[in-house]
Order: C-alpha cells, then sequence, then structure tokens
C-alpha cells in the first residue's frame, strides 16, 4: 500500500495518515489493530487513556513487521502531569507497549482539571520531562495534544524545545483555524483526530455531494481534505474494507473551488471536546 510520508521540524520523517485506536478495540475483536498492520497502516496512535497499548504491543509481535517500520504514538493522560508523574507514564507505556523508545510522546490535554489554578507550570514542569526523555534519545520526538495558541504560548515560556506535533480535532465543519494556522507558523506539524467527523459528515448533503462528484467515500473526501490542509489524519475503523478505502486518498485532488466549499461549511461534527470547557454533548 503507497504511503506519503511527512518531515517534522526535527526530521523525523511520519507516515500522513495514522490508525486511530480510541475505542477501537470494542467487545470482544481484538485484532482490529492487526488487521490495520495487515493493510498497510505503519503509524498507530495510542494513549495510556486508551487502555490498548498491550494489544498494540501484541498486534506488532503478530504482524511480523519491524519496529522500526512502524511509527508509534502515546500520550500521557490528565492523572500523569507534572515533572515525575510524567516520567513515570512514559515508563509504563514503553512497558505496555514492549519497546524501548518512541517515535512520539504527547501531552494529552493542557490541564488536569479546569479547576487546576496552577495549570500553567504544572504543565511546564510536564513539558521538561519529555524534553529530557527526547535529549536522552528514548523518545524520537515529543509534542501535545488538544494545544490552543495561548496553552502553546504558556508551555513556551519556559521551554527549551518547541512541540514537533499538535494533535486536535480537525475535519470539514471543525477546523479550528486559528489554532491550525499558528501550529504550522511555527513548524508544528498538526495531527486531526476525528478527521471523518464520527461519519456524521455523511449526513451533510454538501459533502455527500461532493464526495459522488469525486467518485470517493465520504471519508475519502474528509481524509483527502485533511491532507491539503497539511495536516495528518488519524481515521479509525474496525472494518478492513473502509480500513483499505482510507489509506486510498493518494490518486485525487479536491479543486481549489471545492476546498473554499469545505473550509466555510457551518460548524458541524463537533464532538464537544475543549480543553478550556466542560464537554457539551450533542
Amino acid at each position: 500500500m503507497y504511503m506519503e510520508y511527512a518531515t517534522l521540524i526535527n526530521g523525523v520523517r511520519i507516515p500522513v495518515i495514522g490508525f486511530g485506536t480510541y475505542k477501537a478495540v470494542a467487545g470482544e475483536d481484538k485484532d482490529v489493530i492487526f488487521r490495520a498492520l495487515q493493510v498497510g497502516y505503519r503509524h498507530i496512535d495510542t494513549a495510556a487513556f486508551y487502555n490498548n497499548e498491550e494489544i498494540v504491543r501484541d498486534s506488532i509481535a503478530r504482524s511480523g513487521i519491524p519496529r522500526e517500520e512502524i511509527f508509534i504514538t502515546s500520550k500521557l493522560w490528565k492523572d500523569s502531569m507534572g515533572y515525575r508523574q510524567a516520567k513515570e507514564s512514559f515508563r509504563k507505556s514503553l512497558e505496555r507497549l514492549g519497546t524501548d523508545y518512541l517515535d512520539l510522546f504527547l501531552i494529552h490535554w493542557p490541564k488536569s482539571s479546569l479547576e487546576k489554578e496552577d495549570w500553567e507550570s504544572e504543565m511546564q514542569e510536564t513539558w521538561r520531562a519529555l524534553e529530557e526523555l527526547y535529549e536522552d534519545g528514548k523518545v524520537r520526538a515529543i509534542g501535545v495534544s488538544n494545544f490552543l495558541p495561548h496553552h502553546l504560548m504558556t508551555l513556551m515560556e519556559t521551554a527549551k524545545i518547541a512541540p514537533m506535533v499538535d494533535q486536535m480535532e480537525f475535519h470539514p465543519g471543525y477546523m479550528q483555524k486559528t489554532a491550525v494556522d499558528y501550529c504550522q507558523q511555527h513548524d508544528i506539524l498538526v495531527e486531526g483526530w476525528s478527521p471523518i467527523g464520527r461519519m456524521r459528515m455523511a449526513d451533510d448533503p454538501t459533502v455527500a455531494e461532493m464526495a459522488d462528484r469525486y467518485d470517493c467515500t465520504v471519508a475519502q473526501l474528509c481524509l483527502r481534505f485533511c491532507l491539503q490542509c497539511h495536516v495528518v489524519p488519524l481515521p479509525k475503523s474496525s472494518s478492513e474494507e473502509r480500513m483499505r478505502e482510507n489509506l486510498d486518498v493518494f490518486d485525487f485532488e479536491i479543486s481549489q473551488k471545492d476546498m473554499s466549499v469545505l473550509m466555510t461549511l457551518p460548524q458541524l461534527a463537533w464532538s464537544g471536546e475543549h480543553p478550556d470547557r466542560e464537554r457539551v454533548y450533542f
């Protein structure tokens, strides 16, 4: 399966489509990640909070694919914010993943809680731990997740190393343009979680009609949209057919006019997640 790569500011290459694993392993089906590897994914996104790092480990072992050919990301959860806690979270993730290094390690959310008064110093101390892990060669790249520009500005007040990645919700109808523009202006690669909008995008007639015109699925249209916005999408699926479809987005291009239509859609398919607010349910 053909795959393109992006290059982080430190020279590390990353496959431009990853496989998101949040809630991917449902019920008794423990083979989802293994199937994704068989289909051709070489970029696996997990996190301590997902409770599936051991399944990622076992799937990679079963696949027979050399470790160095797979880009593995994990993240520390809110309860592991702080210097010492971040180091311990990283150690446990390595243990669960059965590897002696990570390709990318992220701070999952900027605040351990919305009520935390000294979140700025806690986040800065967390980042200091990631910087040391990077300098010690235990992780090839470090970054953040769900950070908006004001969070990044706070982090950079004390940081020695700038984040190389910021992972955030991104799809037509919820582009977070201010955050994406800020990251790209500062050489921070943006990764997009929920790039298909939990398939609610298919309910929008504009998106559905456009997918028909490009002879592709709505998911493929959304993923291609991400790539043309220079955002690395992290789709997930339990269906092998859809896994393959989600990788098959390199042979067409959305026109500038249609990109404008997708970029200016009214807000839709938002998850309700925001780093500075309680979750909004829909």
